[in-house]
């Protein structure tokens, strides 16, 4: 089953992306690109889900449905 975790990313000073999510606490993960920060995060999240199924604690996120929103980051 899929479900949406809405990530904050911010670009520091120091030349790095930075991702945290309100959706699950503990998703801290820093990468050089969006792409790299995106694909780390993808992964820490599905790891920290899983132990939180496992303390039967689960979040409630929203499930993927037939349609959602997402921003498209392009370079021009």
């Amino acid at each position: 089953m899929e479900q949406i975790v809405n990530l904050h990313i911010e670009h520091l000073p120091e030349r790095i992306y930075l991702a945290t999510s309100d959706d699950v606490p503990g998703l801290v993960v820093q990468g050089r690109t969006v792409t790299e920060t995106l694909e780390i995060a993808r992964d820490i999240a599905r790891k920290l889900l899983e132990a939180q199924a496992e303390r039967q604690r689960p979040p409630n996120l929203k499930k993927m449905g037939d349609s959602f929103d997402y921003p498209l980051v392009v370079n021009n």
